[in-house]
């Protein structure tokens, strides 16, 4: 049964590409290897920013696996211009995907990297794959097995977070507990 335990990242230091965690972060990510080590994992796949990377090395180096960086993963920009009002921007965008600000990419957009993702994990053989990535992000993965996820969901998410998605059941769950 295909198993996909998708991590948003631990507690970074900014929102940009080469942000580093923070000194809790780090912790986070070191409570994530035993965490995580329950699990029969076989395949790691993260966003190709530092913070998601940082996030979840120590589990790889743990455990012997390679970690593969995918571009899909990379956080959604909701626009390259500074938004004061950036929250109310947001929640808009979620209550029209197809809403895109300057240089910023639509949750449409970024549902069709989410999607893409997804199918081409589900062909792959192996069955427990962790998939890490940014909030928005994050939102969209999940909602690609379960619509209800949206704005209130992804502020529901805290850094780190960790979701059990039971593909043949189509069933989310959120399984960080810490």
């Amino acid at each position: 049964m295909k198993t996909i335990y998708i991590v948003r990242h631990a507690k970074a230091v900014g929102q940009p590409f080469h942000a580093p965690l923070t000194q809790e972060g780090e912790e986070q990510a070191r409570c994530l290897v035993s965490f995580l080590e329950k699990y029969p994992v076989e395949i790691i796949y993260s966003s190709p920013f530092k913070r998601t990377l940082q996030t979840i090395q120590p589990f790889a180096e743990r455990k012997g696996i390679s970690i593969h960086k995918d571009d899909r993963l990379g956080e959604r920009i909701l626009s390259e211009t500074d938004l004061p009002d950036w929250k109310d921007k947001l929640r808009e965008s979620f209550e029209d995907f197809s809403l895109v600000f300057p240089g910023g990419e639509s949750n449409e957009e970024g549902m069709k990297r989410a999607a893409s993702f997804i199918e081409d994990i589900l062909k792959q053989e192996e069955n427990h794959i962790v998939v890490v990535s940014h909030g928005n992000l994050t939102t969209l993965l999940l909602r690609c097995f379960d619509k209800n996820y949206g704005f209130d969901e992804l502020f529901a998410l805290t850094n780190p977070d960790v979701y059990l998605v039971k593909v043949d059941e189509g069933r989310v769950e959120r399984v960080w507990t810490t």
